[in-house]
């Protein structure tokens, strides 16, 4: 004969009421969190959303007093591709964007891994060395770089590879998050490679790099953005030749008062086609790119 435990406990009218306020105030405290979200969202994004409406607008080439056109089309991109010097400058931009990456991820990927798993004289002054000269603003050498850029004709209408040569040659300082990646593989991984008797190169080349995907992803975008959208030495060093601006100078020499007028629309229309390359490789490679960071900043 089975028996049945009448004695359950209960839950207290005072427990109860606690419990449900705790849900309440959760649900507010949700609520709350979820507007002041949407309505950052709908701040950072109307911008964007105004430059989209206005590449669009047909009717005046200048700045008007309403955000959706009332005649759309395509006139800005197809005068903007046609009639200007937009796709000199975008394939300028294109061009130190890809070389940069390129060079600068394979300085900073041999630069990490050295650090990393090499232990030599002078290793700790030279990491201390290159934090020291970190601190220091890029653009307070602007004068000197100048002078010897110009001096070897990488200035004005060459301004491209002397672009190049000015991003790529300090990249080794930016081994920090690399090298915090590099740290996380564990080195017993190089030693039963050496013994197998690999050499530095083969461990780094076929042991450590597959390892090390998203890092590599991380590294290629962070030198891909910094010369796409760079502005200050591209200005500089281009000197006021339209030969040599990238597109960022190229499309501010448009929002004089001279020029705005007449080029407002084809300057969205140009902010639309430099915002796209970034924003496809961001939508594919995002999770490699955060997983680089994070990876990265587990240790120092």
């Amino acid at each position: 004969m089975t028996t049945t435990n009448t004695n359950e406990k209960r839950v207290s009218p005072s427990s109860e009421k606690k419990h449900m306020g705790m849900k309440a105030k959760g649900r507010i405290s949700n609520t709350i969190t979820y507007v002041f979200l949407a309505v950052l969202l709908v701040v950072w994004i109307f911008p964007f959303f105004c430059i989209l409406m206005e590449s669009f607008r047909c009717e005046t080439a200048g700045l008007a007093g309403y955000l959706l056109p009332k005649k759309w089309g395509f006139d800005n991109y197809v005068k903007l591709l046609t009639e200007t010097d937009f796709l000199k400058w975008y394939g300028n931009t294109l061009i130190i964007a890809i070389f940069t990456a390129i060079f600068q991820t394979l300085i900073v990927l041999c630069m990490s891994y050295t650090l990393s798993r090499l232990r030599f004289k002078g290793r700790k002054l030279l990491m201390n060395a290159m934090l020291v000269l970190g601190m220091f603003p890029g653009f307070l050498t602007m004068i000197v770089l100048y002078k010897v850029l110009s001096g070897m004709g990488l200035a004005g209408a060459g301004s491209v590879p002397g672009l190049i040569l000015i991003y790529c040659a300090s990249s080794g300082m930016g081994y920090y998050v690399s090298k915090g990646y590099f740290d996380t593989i564990p080195k017993s991984l190089d030693e039963a490679a050496r013994v197998d008797g690999a050499t530095r190169f083969q461990v780094f080349k076929k042991v450590i790099m597959p390892l090390t995907k998203p890092i590599v992803i991380y590294t290629v975008l962070s030198a891909f953005m910094a010369p796409w959208g760079d502005f200050i030495f591209a200005n500089y060093i281009a000197n006021n030749t339209s030969a040599g601006y990238n597109v960022a100078v190229g499309l501010w020499s448009w929002t004089t008062k001279t020029s705005v007028g007449t080029h407002y629309t084809m300057f969205c229309a140009g902010g639309v086609l430099v915002a796209l390359p970034i924003t496809i490789l961001f939508m594919f490679l995002q999770k490699y790119y955060v997983e680089g960071v994070t990876g990265g900043a587990v240790k120092g």
